[in-house]
């Protein structure tokens, strides 16, 4: 079996490269994972999954983080966050820490980490037969350490882009740094054999900057996850979100007004519907809910262990998705899509602008609908409460030959692709 070396933060990179790495031994290829400490976290909602280590060989390497960060020291002392700060006092504070931040985690907070992973790299690469190497960013001190190697034992390298660099439509510094760091980026990705990223507008960019090729492979679903689609039910009409709701970016309150108009037309009983957000409290959210007047239907429960949140999506009737409500966002998908997939229920998606990637998955694989309205939203839960009222549930109509083109299975074979091309030569 060929070995490949994976040099990512699994904290961070989770769920994508875990999800690579359980599936790639099924095409002739075994990971050695290179990363900071994992740390642990019990319910598995946060990082990589806890059974990790025993599927997979990872190489944790110290260094990262030694002792408590120099920022939060600094950021605990100015107290940025206290409400005794007013006026001008807490934005120019935020403002010297911000700063700080631009000039001391150049290229990213992770660069402590690089050191020691070279080393460790260095030591598998000089003492192993490994054929080939993948870096994972964010951060992007991976790509740092995949170059280094790559300038002293030249194997072949598949750079993969979770994030863009300094592309980000969220990149946090001043034109200044981002010039010096956009000529790291593409000195770092010259040497590069291949750019990988997670949607074709991000490809497309790539492929601008650093005038290569840059290939598309999307996140995806554990396929062993699946819902065997033998699950009950609810009794009730239930729109289910899990996960945290970001109310500056993303806005319920389209769901909220169509869910009132339908009430108050009759169209639907609000005896029969329950709305359920599974995550962390959202203030906002529960200030809308009251100002709807839907404190009786919509509820949120707080957070949940991830193998209860994907069993609360298996019994709903639909599962509610809210894109980001920013043009900057467009080509983006998020993991929860691919979650709700897994699930095999209907997708009732809102939010965004529209032909973007996720309304062309949701078309592709007939796993739900995009709305971009509220009349939209009222259109596709009045069709819905109509075949829940008349069958006692909502058939779920997803072609899941396209589905299970987005499973990490065939993420990893696509990767294998790449790397197979890569040994023979080719581009």
């Amino acid at each position: 079996m060929k070995k490949v070396l994976i040099v990512a933060h699994l904290f961070h990179a989770s769920p994508r490269i875990p999800g690579l790495s359980k599936y790639l031994p099924e095409f002739g290829w075994q990971p050695i994972i290179l990363t900071p400490p994992l740390g642990e976290d019990p319910d598995s909602r946060l990082g990589p999954p806890n059974n990790l280590r025993d599927r997979n060989r990872v190489i944790e390497t110290y260094g990262y983080n030694a002792g408590e960060d120099m920022g939060l020291r600094i950021k605990k002392q100015l107290n940025l966050t206290s409400r005794e700060l007013y006026g001008y006092v807490r934005p120019f504070l935020r403002f010297l820490y911000r700063h700080y931040l631009e000039i001391t985690h150049y290229p990213d907070k992770e660069r402590n980490w690089k050191l020691f992973a070279v080393n460790a790299g260095k030591e598998v690469l000089q003492n192993e037969h490994v054929e080939a190497m993948i870096s994972s960013s964010s951060p992007v001190t991976a790509h740092l350490i995949a170059n280094e190697l790559k300038d002293k034992y030249d194997i072949p390298w598949v750079a993969d882009f979770r994030d863009l660099w300094t592309q980000n439509h969220s990149y946090p510094y001043s034109r200044l740094r981002k010039m010096f760091e956009r000529r790291l980026e593409v000195k770092t990705l010259s040497r590069a054999d291949a750019l990988v990223t997670t949607s074709q507008p991000w490809a497309e960019k790539l492929k601008m900057l650093h005038k290569k090729e840059a290939h598309t492979i999307t996140n995806g679903f554990d396929p062993d996850m699946v819902s065997d689609g033998k699950v009950d039910l609810t009794s009730s009409f239930t729109i289910t979100y899990t996960g945290q709701v970001y109310t500056r970016k993303q806005n319920p309150s389209r769901l909220l007004s169509a869910l009132k108009d339908l009430i108050i037309e009759r169209a639907l009983d609000p005896k029969d519907i329950r709305v359920r957000f599974y995550g962390p409290l959202s203030e906002q959210l529960e200030k809308e809910t009251v100002e709807y007047g839907l404190s009786g239907i919509v509820k949120q429960y707080g957070i949940i262990p991830r193998q209860d949140s994907f069993a609360r999506q298996r019994e709903s009737q639909l599962l509610l998705l809210l894109n980001w409500d920013d043009s900057r966002e467009r080509g983006v998908y998020t993991g929860k899509v691919f979650e709700y997939l897994a699930a095999q229920r209907p997708i009732l998606a809102t939010g965004g602008f529209g032909n973007d990637v996720v309304e062309a998955l949701l078309e592709e694989t007939n796993s739900g609908v995009y709305c971009s309205t509220v009349e939209d939203i009222k259109r596709a839960i009045r069709d819905s409460y109509r075949e829940y009222r008349s069958k006692g549930r909502v058939t779920y109509n997803g072609d899941m030959e396209k589905v299970n083109k987005y499973s990490y299975r065939e993420m990893a074979r696509k990767f294998v692709r790449i790397l197979t091309a890569l040994m023979k030569g080719g581009d």
